[in-house]
């Protein structure tokens, strides 16, 4: 397997590329080929400029490869799948797979009953927001099609009225690679949880399952420090592998991340997707779950 990564010494230090680290050293570990790629393209470079120093590879039919990086646009993510074909290399991930795990309008019709009601509002439409606001009952949680703002605190993803809703959903709007220009107004759920982030954040008890072809490569807690709620009885990691396995089925991407939380009641739904190449780490074992990629 090949391993194109984005991670580079000379990006700026943040926990997210700390990740991007961890994962790269973790897949040369694992046996794989590295290959850097720039995080984006700067004007007057192709995707086929970026992959210019990898290799075709031989043989008759393309060599696996994952993508380690920051979650890109569509169309940059196709365009470097297509200059990786060129090169008899196929990333694990379609593109139309990639925009179905990572775009919530595209995965919600196929787990709806999975996870919190939400409406999808395809423009910057105040009153549709509203309406689907009013539908579901305040207060709502409010993302963009590809990523909510919750690292800016509770304040800037939950809406307890309209005014509320009317400028979350501008902020949303106007950061392109979260919304794509499309906003979701969500049903809040209630997860059960002990701690609470920065910004008043409630730290709910959630997973992360990394699912490879239809089998759990591994699993950890959501959220990084002490949590009494980390641990899981052997019934309940069972409720939570079988519930990521019916969203990989469901959806049919062959690599893909799922976050799964406990409501208050105790009850297991789907949190939130994504194309597994681009998904932190938070706290699974990377090294099995290269392993298991690998393998």
């Amino acid at each position: 397997m090949i391993a194109l990564s984005e991670y580079s010494p000379q990006l700026p230090d943040s926990a997210s590329l700390r990740d991007l680290h961890r994962a790269t050293e973790a897949a040369r570990i694992a046996g794989c080929r590295i290959y850097h790629i720039p995080q984006e393209l700067p004007e007057g470079v192709t995707a086929d400029d970026a992959l210019w120093h990898v290799p075709v590879q031989a043989g008759p039919d393309p060599v696996p490869a994952v993508w380690i990086g920051y979650i890109p646009l569509p169309e940059h993510y196709g365009s470097v799948y297509d200059a990786a074909l060129r090169k008899n290399i196929r990333l694990v991930n379609s593109p139309d797979e990639f925009r179905r795990a990572e775009e919530f309008d595209r995965f919600y019709p196929l787990l709806a009953d999975l996870t919190a009601e939400s409406v999808c509002v395809d423009e910057a439409d105040a009153g549709a927001c509203e309406a689907a606001a009013a539908q579901l009952g305040y207060p709502v949680f409010v993302k963009g099609t590809v990523q909510s703002l919750k690292a800016k605190g509770l304040a800037a993803c939950v809406a307890k009225d309209a005014a509320e809703l009317r400028e979350i959903v501008s902020r949303v709007l106007k950061n392109r690679r979260k919304s794509l220009g499309r906003v979701i107004i969500r049903r809040l759920m209630k997860l059960r949880h002990g701690r609470v982030g920065p910004g008043g954040f409630p730290l709910g008890r959630e997973y992360r399952v990394f699912v490879y072809r239809e089998q759990v490569l591994a699993m950890g807690y959501y959220w990084e420090g002490d949590d009494d709620l980390a641990g899981l009885a052997e019934s309940e990691g069972a409720a939570v592998t079988d519930l990521a396995l019916e969203v990989s089925q469901r959806l049919a991407v062959p690599y893909v991340a799922v976050d799964v939380g406990q409501l208050e009641t105790g009850e297991w739904r789907v949190i939130e997707v994504g194309d597994a190449q681009f998904s932190g780490l938070s706290r699974a074992p990377i090294h099995k779950l290269w392993a298991g990629l690998v393998g």
